[in-house]
């Protein structure tokens, strides 16, 4: 087991970044089109809601890159020695929409670092609150929950899912394939290669199959919002990854809506819940 100095890591506690970007209209379309929206963005036009993870982006060098495809350890966030990183939740304040063409800024702060044991072994969570900005006003505000955990020895069955609801007002199925993944993976400078390299995923993180993006599975829950309630916006949202999906079968994308609460949720060929949003949408 990892020994984990948790007093050295808490001193990142506080440590802030700041970043810019001018939102320019290329990822926008090359994001609509890995979606197959069926119109693409125009520079002036609104950012769609969690499209801002493809601007900003830290760019590190191919030699301060990890054998996973993650940057090297430490700088902006503590260099935790667990070798797993994952995106576990978040929660999302909507103020306004970030424009496309307009040059923005994003201010990233160190909130929290805390060690806890799970089942599967130690863990380490950080959260990240990061503020978006557009002339000098505040349009998005998230809090991002990263979780570290031991690598797995050997490969293991994924335990029983929480079966996903039965009913729902709207859904979509999704066809996963190593093409979208790609895309989406370059579109966020995301080179964990889970993500898009099967041997590695397979043989060295000992999963079934290439994992499909958390945020990817957030914006696609969101792109379901977004064709069935067009006139309605999201103010909070609060998301959590239950259980890896991969591309090997299609999953589903569905959703509630009770007045002014929406439930979101994807699940796998196995009926099993893999993400979920709760949001609140304005009147």
């Amino acid at each position: 087991m990892t020994v984990i100095d948790i007093d050295f890591l808490q001193q990142w506690v506080g440590k802030q970044e700041a970043a810019e970007d001018d939102i320019t209209l290329f990822p926008a379309r090359a994001m609509a089109a890995a979606l197959n929206n069926a119109t693409l963005p125009e520079k002036g036009d609104a950012l769609p809601l969690f499209w801002e993870w493809m601007y900003f982006l830290a760019t590190p060098k191919a030699e301060a890159t990890g054998k996973d495809g993650h940057p090297d350890k430490g700088g902006f966030l503590p260099p935790v020695p667990l070798p797993r990183r994952m995106w576990a939740a978040g929660e999302v304040e909507f103020f306004q929409s970030l424009i496309i063409g307009q040059a923005a800024k994003r201010v990233s702060t160190i909130e929290s670092v805390d060690l806890k044991a799970g089942s599967t072994g130690t863990l380490v969570f950080i959260n990240v609150r990061h503020d978006f900005y557009q002339n000098e006003v505040r349009c998005i505000s998230q809090v991002q929950n990263i979780v570290y955990r031991e690598q797995p020895l050997e490969r293991s069955e994924l335990p029983p899912g929480k079966p996903a609801p039965e009913a729902h007002d709207f859904s979509a199925d999704i066809a996963p394939d190593p093409v979208l993944l790609f895309r989406y993976s370059a579109l966020t400078y995301n080179g964990h290669r889970i993500h898009y390299d099967r041997n590695y995923a397979i043989n060295e993180e000992f999963y079934s199959a290439l994992v499909v993006h958390g945020p990817l599975l957030v914006t696609l829950l969101l792109e379901l919002q977004r064709a069935n309630l067009p006139d309605r916006k999201i103010k909070t949202f609060k998301f959590r990854a239950i259980r890896p999906t991969f591309d090997d079968a299609s999953f589903k994308v569905a959703g509630t809506l009770d007045g002014n609460r929406l439930s979101l949720w994807s699940a796998d060929q196995t009926q099993s819940i893999c993400m979920t949003i709760k949001a609140e949408l304005s009147e």
